[in-house]
């Protein structure tokens, strides 16, 4: 993506289900490595603030909107009670994610 483009980016990959239990728990699907790279890189053109990046993105068949937050040289996705209930998701569990960033409307 770049600034002349409105198109949306489109990241497939697999991640590890990880429980953090920091002072409100949550599940997170980390995004891998090489996609954190490209995130970086364009998150300026989508961020809409402390490096929020909305999302929209689908495990199996659970389509569901979310923000991708920094953390630890990555992006976390944030997985919710019901995107879990769903798709009968846990902490460890390996889940194929498709996710679709789009441009901030300024």
């Amino acid at each position: 993506m770049n600034s002349t483009t409105d198109s949306p980016m489109r990241f497939k990959f697999e991640a590890e289900v990880i429980y953090w239990r920091g002072p409100s728990p949550f599940f997170f699907a980390p995004v891998p490595p090489r996609h954190a790279d490209e995130l970086r890189r364009v998150s300026k053109l989508v961020t809409y603030g402390w490096g929020m990046i909305p999302v929209e993105a689908r495990i199996g068949e659970v389509v569901f909107q979310t923000s991708l937050f920094p953390k630890d040289e990555t992006y976390l996705l944030p997985l919710k009670a019901a995107v879990r209930r769903k798709g009968d998701i846990t902490a460890g569990d390996l889940v194929s994610v498709e996710m679709i960033l789009h441009p901030t409307q300024r």
